[in-house]
Formats: structure tokens, C-alpha cells, sequence
């Protein structure tokens, strides 16, 4: 018998305390303290258990359980423990006073303890589906890039990466806060600020390097100056995207989805994505590995180009605990 919990009642008399034990929805006393409690003999006691069992009022299996307890001389022995039914049973047999007021305190703590351990489950069961919520958004993002295109082998082992990354940063995660999926663990504020200037810059070096197209960094419209600056817009004085990987996260997204260029969108926003990354010293850990490989960035970056604008959030967190200081 494993006990969950102790309770200590006390008799009317305010000297004598009973340690009544908590456990499968039911308290639990052994023969001494259904002794002490109705101040009878033990072999009083004894005869009316006896006689619940010869009688069939109870099935003794169900209600009776053993307890490993230590005695006086500092052995332990193992010990026949009575629940409530047994408790209430012998308690209206000898017509004891005390057994109707101990009935009364049971119960209500046994609603006590069935409630807050109701809570308990609920609040569990609650985090545990919102977490799977979270994982179920994720490979379902996963499924449409799955139907936008063919993947190569590399893709495909970039996509099962991410899958293993975030399955244990929802691990770590539910380890230290025991709520959902959140951004927690980032680097803090970045030292480096990227401007517009300064990224068309690097725009168009990598030009260099990606065949010198014509159309490649090509803008179409203003919405690559937007997707820079939004990434540094504030609320009420407070960044809304406070830490370096809120802004990376956002960054990628961004220049992703918002199609500026006639060419090179995804290549353009990876490239940022790394470049920001380094500026602000988070790039590689302390050991001198990339934080994200280079498959797990062309299977993040399809995933942000077929995923629904509602999936954005769900985006984001996921960029955020690829990158953290968990990894």
C-alpha cells in the first residue's frame, strides 16, 4: 500500500492525535487506532471487524491493505490497515459517538482531498493538450510543405530535425515552468541593430555569389524596409520583440513571406536571418557549432513560405527554441 497523504485527527478529549492515512480516495486506519479512536478494546474492535467480513457486508480484499510500519522496538512490520467503509461499519456497531464525529471529519476531508486532486489533473490534462495543440500546429505546417513540393533527401532530414528539436524543447520546457510552449531562455537584447542601408548592403555581396541575376535583390516594393523596421517596433515604450531571437525569428518570417524581391526571397531571408544572428554574437555556441545547421534553415525557411498567416506565432516560437540557450 503506498500512502499519499496524512491527515491528523483529533479526538474531542484535545490530547489524543490519530495519523489517518490518505490513499485511493479513502482514509485508512490500522487496528490500534480504531482502538484509540472508540476508546474500546482491542478485542471489541477486533470481534465487530470480524464479523463485517463473516457477515458480507464487505468484500475484506477491497478494504483491507497492507502498510509497512514501525513498531516500538524499531522493527517494521507489515500492518492490515481498514478503509472508511470498514471505519463507519465497526463505528455504527458499537454505537460510538466518536465514530459518528470521526465519519463526518473523513468525509469532508476526503471532499477536500478528491477536489484539489480534480484541480490538480485538470490543470495537468490542461497544459499536456495545450502543448500537443502546439506540436499538432507545428506537423501540420509540416504537412504543407510536404504537399507543396517534392523534397530532397537533405529537406526531408531538415524537417525531421526541427520535429526532434521541438519535440525536446517541449520537454524542456514542460520541465521548468509546467505551462506551454512560451519564449524563455533568449540571449536578451541585441547589440546589434540591422538598418535597411545596411542590409542592402549584404544583399548585394551575396548577389555575387548567387549568379549575379539581375532579378535577384531585385525590390519590388517598399515591404523590405518594412520588414526590417517592424522588427524594432515598441508598445508603450517596451520592444515587441524584446530578445535577439524574437527578432531573428521575426526577420526570417518576414522577408519570407513578404515576397519583396523579384528574386532570391528565400535565399535573402536565410542569409539576414545567419547575418543578424552573427552580428549579435548568437550565431555558433560556446563550442563553436552552428546553433541552427544549415538543413534545419532550408526546411525552417519552407516552412515559414506555405504556412497560414495565423501560423505565425506557432512560427516564431519554434524559430525561437531552435536558436535559445538551450541548444
Amino acid at each position: 500500500m503506498s500512502i499519499s497523504d496524512i491527515k491528523i485527527y483529533q479526538l474531542e478529549d484535545g490530547k489524543t492525535e490519530i495519523n489517518v492515512q490518505l490513499d485511493k480516495e479513502t482514509v485508512w486506519l490500522s487496528l490500534n487506532q480504531m482502538v484509540e479512536l472508540f476508546k474500546r478494546d482491542k478485542s471489541v474492535i477486533s470481534r465487530h471487524i470480524s464479523n463485517v467480513f463473516n457477515e458480507n457486508e464487505l468484500l475484506q480484499d477491497s478494504v483491507v491493505a497492507k502498510y509497512a510500519t514501525t513498531a516500538s522496538d524499531g522493527k517494521t512490520y507489515q500492518v492490515d490497515y481498514y478503509n472508511l467503509d470498514v471505519i463507519i461499519s465497526v463505528g455504527y456497531r458499537i454505537k460510538s459517538k466518536q465514530g459518528t464525529q470521526f465519519r463526518i471529519w473523513a468525509n469532508s476531508v476526503l471532499k477536500e482531498y478528491l477536489t484539489k486532486g480534480y484541480a490538480l489533473n485538470e490543470k495537468r490534462l490542461s497544459k499536456q493538450n495545450e502543448q500537443l495543440k502546439q506540436l499538432q500546429e507545428s506537423v501540420k505546417i509540416l504537412g504543407n510543405v510536404l504537399n507543396f513540393k517534392v523534397l530532397t533527401n537533405d529537406e526531408s532530414i531538415g524537417l525531421l530535425k526541427i520535429i526532434s528539436d521541438y519535440a525536446y524543447a517541449l520537454d524542456i520546457l514542460d520541465q521548468y515552468d509546467y505551462q506551454r510552449l512560451e519564449i524563455k531562455n533568449t540571449f536578451g537584447k541585441e547589440t546589434y541593430r540591422l538598418s535597411y542601408e545596411e542590409a542592402m548592403k549584404q544583399i548585394m555581396i551575396a548577389k555575387k555569389a548567387y549568379g549575379k541575376s539581375s532579378l535577384f535583390g531585385n525590390e519590388k516594393d517598399d515591404s523590405f524596409r518594412s520588414s526590417i523596421s517592424t522588427i524594432y517596433q515598441t508598445f508603450d515604450g517596451e520592444d515587441l520583440y524584446p530578445s535577439i531571437e524574437e527578432k531573428a525569428a521575426n526577420l526570417l518570417y518576414f522577408i519570407t513571406k513578404n515576397h519583396s524581391f523579384s528574386d532570391g526571397n528565400k535565399r535573402i531571408a536565410a542569409f539576414l536571418f545567419l547575418y543578424f544572428l552573427d552580428k549579435n554574437g548568437i550565431l555558433f555556441d560556446s563550442k563553436g557549432n552552428k546553433r541552427i545547421a544549415d538543413n534545419t534553415l532550408v526546411a525552417l525557411t519552407l516552412m515559414i513560405a506555405v504556412s497560414k498567416p495565423n501560423d505565425k506565432d506557432t512560427m516564431a516560437k519554434v524559430i525561437v527554441n531552435l536558436i535559445n540557450r538551450n541548444n
